[in-house]
């Protein structure tokens, strides 16, 4: 677990059976205005699938931008010659309480609400058809505003659909994430889980 200017995050992950390397990547930016995080999938499994996703998260962490259409091309480009990857980028912002999203492939997006007795996700991301370094489609982001102790959550497709449907977001992130591994996992795939908790607005 980690926490940084109003966010704390844990992640988890697990190579599919057989493979010693992950091609699930995740990344994290400390931005002056609050956070940009990724949860990248490497096309396929093994070491090429693992080396398409350090290429774009090496470029996400470097990155000083909030631009995510910007920051998805920039990583269509380097990507190309690699398999690609599917990327879903998120901004929250500490300054105005807002999450920013986009997502190009299956990386799946959820927000659940800080509140007890909110039911089934905040927010899903909405995500477009297409590998960043073969094809990119038309992208469009989408904003949701941020409560203090709201959940983050980016789980590639090696966790089921349904991980955020019924999910305690109470106790460490870290504890949230690794929770989502041992109950979702499709032991078939890499899988990774992202769990970021906002914070609150910071000045």
């Amino acid at each position: 677990m980690a926490e940084h200017r109003g966010i704390e995050w844990g992640l988890t992950t697990k190579c599919r059976h057989g493979e010693a390397t992950s091609g699930d990547l995740a990344a994290v930016a400390i931005l002056p205005e609050g956070a940009l995080v990724a949860g990248i999938d490497g096309l396929g499994h093994g070491i090429e699938a693992a080396r398409a996703a350090a290429v774009a998260a090496a470029i996400v962490r470097q990155s000083q931008t909030q631009d995510l259409e910007l920051l998805v091309e920039r990583c269509h480009r380097s990507l190309r010659g690699t398999r690609g990857a599917a990327i879903s980028l998120a901004f929250v912002s500490c300054v105005d309480s807002t999450i920013t999203w986009l997502g190009v492939g299956n990386v799946e997006g959820r927000v659940l609400s800080a509140d007890p007795v909110a039911r089934g996700p905040k927010g899903s991301l909405p995500l477009a058809r297409g590998v960043p370094g073969h094809e990119l489609p038309p992208m469009r982001t989408a904003t949701l505003e941020l409560q203090t102790g709201d959940v983050l959550l980016l789980a590639t497709d090696g966790i089921a659909a349904a991980f955020a449907d019924a999910l305690d977001i109470s106790g460490s992130i870290q504890a949230i994430s690794d929770r989502i591994v041992a109950d979702h996992w499709k032991r078939s795939d890499d899988a990774l889980v992202l769990a970021v908790r906002y914070l609150g607005a910071r000045p």
